[in-house]
């Protein structure tokens, strides 16, 4: 019986390819494609995230409205798949937007010069609504009366004497 299990099949082959491995050892085959798969796996998510935040990196040298706005875009794009908030929030970190805001600061700062106002006095709040049982519109009368006791420089405007005209043309 020895005999017979000591000899080699006539069609089987005299090795064994390295892929297989005998009995009770490590294949380690299998081993280096998982270890691959990880490493693929792992390394093609951090470039998706990567990529994902490329406008928000890019936006952040802006405006930090802007920057928000494209991280917004950026992460709406992420969970939704939907690529285009992807686009619009590249599109928008790559554009410049333009400074609104200092012409319209000198514009308010010119018109309190012309009013008499030094530069931030103009600046105070009235409340939007008064109550229905009158509370809140005292706040609105002491910043009103607070604001009309101050001495004003103003400059007087000339009248115009072709006013009514301007009104009836304006009415036709």
């Amino acid at each position: 019986m020895a005999g017979a299990s000591d000899s080699i099949h006539p069609i089987a082959v005299e090795h064994l390819p390295m892929f297989i491995t005998p009995p009770g050892q490590t294949d380690v085959l299998m081993v280096t494609c998982a270890i691959i798969l990880a490493a693929a796996v792992l390394g093609f998510g951090i470039f998706f995230l990567r990529l994902h935040s490329l406008p928000e990196h890019i936006a952040h040298k802006g405006d930090k409205m802007q920057a928000e706005l494209v991280a917004v875009l950026c992460l709406i794009s992420l969970f939704t798949h939907m690529h285009i908030f992807w686009i619009i929030g590249l599109v928008l970190a790559l554009v410049e937007m333009p400074d609104f805001g200092t012409p319209l600061k000198r514009i308010a700062g010119s018109t309190e010069k012309i009013a008499g106002l030094k530069p931030g006095e103009g600046n105070f709040e009235i409340p939007r609504y008064a109550e229905a049982g009158g509370h809140g519109g005292e706040e609105a009368i002491a910043v009103a009366s607070e604001a009309a006791a101050k001495p004003s420089e103003a400059i007087p405007l000339p009248a115009r004497a072709d006013a009514a005209k301007h009104r009836e043309r304006a009415h036709a």
